[in-house]
């Protein structure tokens, strides 16, 4: 122990570093607010207590996410500079993709990119083999047949699929299939529900589709305080936005920024 004594000062201040970092993590990343209360009480008043909460969220979410963090930024820069491309190229792409490979991530996305042009006859035509058979209850089919629904006007069927989709796929796929889950609930006029299902869309979402669609989804419903609240915060995410990241999300700032207008 004597031993140690010299050693406790730079023991102190490297635990003192790692909890600033899981604190500036938790922010970051939008993790629940237990971790943020755990981890500013281990900040600012030290603690047993909260400092092994700081520990476990060190083990269990900080240094998992700093050993795919690599893996993830390269994920996350090949999604942005597709995203960006105009869409008859990444339609074109995706059908030479499919010639070479008929696989279902690749006819999905084809499908995908004709239902976002506005061509959900292409869209369906590309899908149907996939809507029998092994493939009917993947996620990516349920979500991209979901939205072909929505373009058609058929809520109802669309919210039916997507009551089918396994939310515990990926971060993505839950996204996704609540965003749609509201639209397709709003359209039926299920506006409690739509509420709630965008409410949850927003809880760690990967995308700002969530909250400019729920923006809208207020101001259609009067609630012009709680729209113009969201709005601004979807304005500073934007400012404090990396360019990468700006021109992925483009649709949905642009959208905001459409809406901050109609509030004027």
């Amino acid at each position: 122990m004597d031993a140690l004594q010299p050693l406790l000062p730079y023991l102190f201040l490297l635990m003192r570093g790692l909890v600033l970092l899981c604190f500036i993590h938790a922010l970051a990343t939008r993790q629940d607010l237990y971790w943020l209360f755990i981890l500013g009480l281990a900040l600012f008043f030290g603690g047993i207590f909260s400092t092994v909460g700081a520990l476990v969220y060190a083990f269990t979410v900080f240094f998992p996410w700093l050993r795919g963090s690599g893996r993830g930024a390269a994920r996350a820069i090949g999604r942005g500079v597709e995203a960006i491309k105009p869409l008859d190229t990444r339609i074109r792409e995706a059908q030479e993709r499919l010639t070479e490979s008929d696989t279902l991530a690749n006819r999905a996305d084809l499908a995908a990119l004709q239902a976002r042009a506005g061509r959900p006859e292409e869209a369906q035509t590309t899908l149907a083999p996939l809507l029998s058979g092994i493939y009917a209850d993947d996620p990516v089919v349920l979500l991209t047949s979901a939205e072909l629904d929505l373009t058609r006007g058929n809520a109802a069927a669309a919210e039916a699929l997507l009551n089918r989709v396994d939310l515990r796929t990926s971060a993505a796929t839950r996204t996704r299939a609540l965003t749609l889950l509201a639209q397709a609930q709003d359209a039926q006029g299920k506006t409690a529900e739509a509420d709630a299902t965008y409410r949850e869309a927003m809880t760690a979402a990967t995308t700002e589709e969530p909250r400019a669609r729920y923006a809208a989804f207020l101001l259609k419903q009067g609630r012009r305080q709680e729209a113009q609240a969201l709005l601004d915060a979807l304005a500073k995410t934007e400012q404090r936005a990396t360019g990468l990241y700006r021109r992925q999300e483009r649709e949905w700032f642009q959208m905001a920024a459409g809406l901050r207008r109609e509030l004027r």
